[in-house]
């Protein structure tokens, strides 16, 4: 819908699309990223950026953030 509608390019955080889609016949371009974190993806937006602007018609690009530390609560205090 997205390439019917015109656009370039898509950027998803659905890392399962090339499994769920036949990409063979299209003509956008396809970003995934790694993760749909807002914090990582804001503070990577450079990468984003990069990606997305050296895409070209049909190309599939991945974008791999390193995982952020888990914020993890302390344990109860006995």
């Amino acid at each position: 819908m997205a390439e019917s509608s015109g656009f370039d390019s898509l950027v998803t955080a659905d890392t399962n699309l090339r499994y769920q889609q036949n990409l063979a016949r299209r003509r956008i371009a396809i970003v995934t990223l790694s993760t749909n974190a807002w914090r990582v993806i804001r503070e990577n937006a450079d990468a984003v950026a990069q990606a997305v602007n050296s895409a070209s018609h049909g190309s599939y690009q991945e974008v791999d953030f390193a995982r952020p530390p888990l914020n993890r609560r302390p344990p109860p205090k006995r």
